[in-house]
Formats: C-alpha cells, sequence, structure tokens
C-alpha cells in the first residue's frame, strides 16, 4: 500500500461543510465516492488536515490516503479530476512516507477571510466575499489584532461545540491589504478551533465600527466566555489557504 498526499481547491458554496455527514453532501464524500470509483467501488478513506464549515472554501486543503494501485503520478492526478465534481479540483499529489499524517503533521495553517467594500453587493461575489460596506477604522483593527498575536487561551474565540478540551493556540500573524474593492485579512497560526477564525473575524469588525475597544480584547480573552466576543462571521467569506508541514 503506498500513501499519498493530495492538496486540493474547492468551492464551498454547495458543501454541508468537510466531513461526512449523514444525507448531507461534503467535501470528504464526494472525494472518497471518486476514489472508490478508481478502485472498483472498494471503500476508500481520506484524512484532511482538518474540516471546514458549510459555505468555508479552500485553496489548499491537505488529505492522505493510501492505494494499493500502480498508478503514475500523473495520471492519479487527471484521473481524480474526472471523478471529482466541478467544485472540487486536485492540485497536486505526491507519494508520501508510510508514517505521513496530514493532520498530526501539520505544524501551522493560514487562512484569509476576504470582505467586499465596495457599496453595492456583487451578486457573482456574494458566495466568496462578505459583504461590509460599512465604516471601518482600519487602525483600530490593525491596533485589535495585536492582541491575539502570541499564545494564549482562545476560549472566548471558538463554538461551544468545540470538543477539544485544549484551546490554547498560537497566533503567528494577523495581517489585512486592500486589492480593487476588497479587503483581505490573512490568519496564520500553529492551529485553529471551531469557528476562531470567523469569531475572530467577527470581533476586529466590531473593534472597526466602535462597538468595541481596541483594548479590551485582552479581557475578552481573559474572560474564556464565547458570549465576550463578537459575532461570527459568515463562512463564506472565509477559506483555508495553506497548510504548513
Amino acid at each position: 500500500m503506498q500513501k499519498y498526499k493530495c492538496t486540493i481547491a474547492y468551492d464551498g458554496s454547495l458543501f454541508s461543510g468537510y466531513q461526512v455527514q449523514p444525507d448531507k453532501r461534503t467535501v470528504q464524500s464526494e472525494i472518497e465516492k471518486a476514489l472508490s470509483k478508481m478502485h472498483k467501488g472498494t471503500e476508500v478513506k481520506i484524512t484532511a488536515s482538518g474540516r471546514t464549515d458549510a459555505g468555508v472554501h479552500a485553496k489548499g486543503q491537505v488529505f492522505h490516503f493510501q492505494s494499493p494501485l500502480a498508478i503514475p503520478i500523473s495520471n492519479w492526478e487527471k484521473g481524480l479530476n474526472a471523478m471529482l465534481p466541478d467544485d472540487i479540483s486536485v492540485l497536486a499529489i505526491k507519494k508520501a512516507a508510510p508514517d505521513f499524517h496530514a493532520r498530526f503533521d501539520a505544524v501551522g495553517k493560514e487562512y484569509r477571510y476576504i470582505l467586499s467594500r465596495a457599496e453595492r453587493r456583487d451578486p457573482f461575489s456574494r458566495n466568496f466575499t462578505y459583504h461590509y460596506p460599512f465604516a471601518l477604522n482600519y487602525d483600530a483593527v490593525r491596533e485589535a489584532a495585536q492582541f491575539f498575536i502570541g499564545t494564549h487561551d482562545f476560549t472566548s474565540f471558538c463554538s461551544a461545540k468545540t470538543e477539544v478540551v485544549d484551546k490554547v493556540r498560537t497566533i503567528h500573524e494577523i495581517d489585512f491589504y486592500e486589492q480593487d474593492d476588497m479587503l483581505i485579512f490573512r490568519f496564520v497560526g500553529n492551529g485553529f478551533l471551531y469557528n476562531m477564525v470567523r469569531i475572530l473575524m467577527g470581533t476586529l469588525l466590531e473593534a472597526g465600527s466602535g462597538k468595541k475597544l481596541p483594548g479590551e480584547m485582552l479581557d475578552i480573552l481573559d474572560k474564556k466566555d464565547r458570549g465576550a466576543a463578537g459575532k461570527t462571521a459568515p463562512g463564506h467569506g472565509l477559506y483555508l489557504w495553506k497548510v504548513h508541514y
């Protein structure tokens, strides 16, 4: 059995998230269905670097799987792409070491969140950007973001559905830049909790709109209470950009 590392991109708009769910269309189920066809009906399970929620996109999700088939690497990519729906694309496949693990070997991730700052909403980008035409103090956003850099307990910034006990994570970078009428945020860290980036994003928007003061961020962290942080930003503006190994 050869182990393979696969990098994919997907449009999350029509998926109920990454992870398999009964009677729902998910990224994992579509990939496993395609692999099963390539293996003449034999079930093939994949393991990803992590899961994404409904509506969330990926530019660089990574998963691994094992196969007994002797197929050239270039044919793996072509074969899978031929079997997959149009909203999933295989970007790269390579042979992996027997002990490689897409989730446990990951040392960090980068997420990006895209805001549309256009005055009018664009119906053609509505599934890929969060339309936010409201006044935003960029200096306040930048100041608030600095309080999240470093190692903290992010209990206040994760969903109540979070199953992991240890909620300590390290954020290396939070920055943002303008591109045309978009404002693009980068979140880079060693790992992120369930809904963490979306809650951080919602809280930063509240700081930028004057609903919260930048200095309140430390208090919110200290409270370890989801109710203290801002709203959860919509999933369709979020992208899993890259997984670091």
